[in-house]
């Protein structure tokens, strides 16, 4: 019997690029067993607040777990410094939180996506044990990331608005969950700019 990598088991992939003092994220709604489709509506992107979002892609339950955590600690956060958390903090947190669980890892791949205060994006991604990786282009996890790296590549430029930002990254998702059996049936994109933030869902193929 072949193994089954746990971090593809229940499928789905996260994007996320920079733009002008702007950064999206998106992901992908197919929750599965395998190649077996349970549901459409799976939820991996997680609002911290109204500048930073965290997007969680792998073992459905380690996944829910994260995010639990994640929360508990953002709101001690919030009691303790009468603030919200900057991007790098939550980043600094997630990584923490993966690290510690080393030996009975934690089956995600984090992607922390947010503004600082001078609207500067952040986007960061991580691997399961939580070493990140910071960057001001675009990252990508999940089962098709490898599409993701690609379309990036073709799409993606510096200085994009929101609105541009948006149609690119929408762009890259739907090319690549295209080529993916274990990631699609419809995404949604988060764009965090200077004026708040925008949500949308996209149609994606369902076969």
């Amino acid at each position: 019997m072949s193994q089954v990598n746990p971090l593809h088991y229940n499928g789905g992939a996260v994007f996320a690029a920079t733009g002008n003092q702007c950064v999206a994220i998106a992901a992908d709604r197919r929750f599965g067993q395998a190649q077996l489709t349970l549901a459409c509506d799976a939820n991996r992107l997680f609002r911290v607040h109204d500048r930073l979002v965290l997007g969680l892609t792998g073992l459905a339950t380690d996944c829910l777990t994260l995010a639990e955590r994640v929360r508990m600690r953002t709101n001690l956060y919030r009691l303790g410094e009468k603030r919200e958390p900057k991007p790098a903090t939550i980043s600094a947190l997630v990584s923490a939180l993966l690290y510690e669980r080393r030996f009975a890892p934690y089956f995600v791949e984090p992607v922390i996506v947010g503004l600082s205060g001078d609207n500067k994006p952040y986007c960061c991604s991580m691997d399961l044990l939580g070493t990140p990786m910071e960057t001001d282009e675009f990252v990508a996890a999940g089962t098709c990331a490898e599409s993701l790296y690609g379309t990036g590549e073709t799409f993606w430029r510096p200085g994009l608005d929101p609105e541009d930002l948006f149609e690119v990254t929408a762009q890259c998702m739907l090319a690549a969950l295209d080529r993916d059996c274990l990631s699609g049936w419809g995404a949604v994109v988060y764009v965090l700019h200077s004026e708040g933030v925008t949500v949308r869902e996209l149609k994606a193929r369902m076969d």
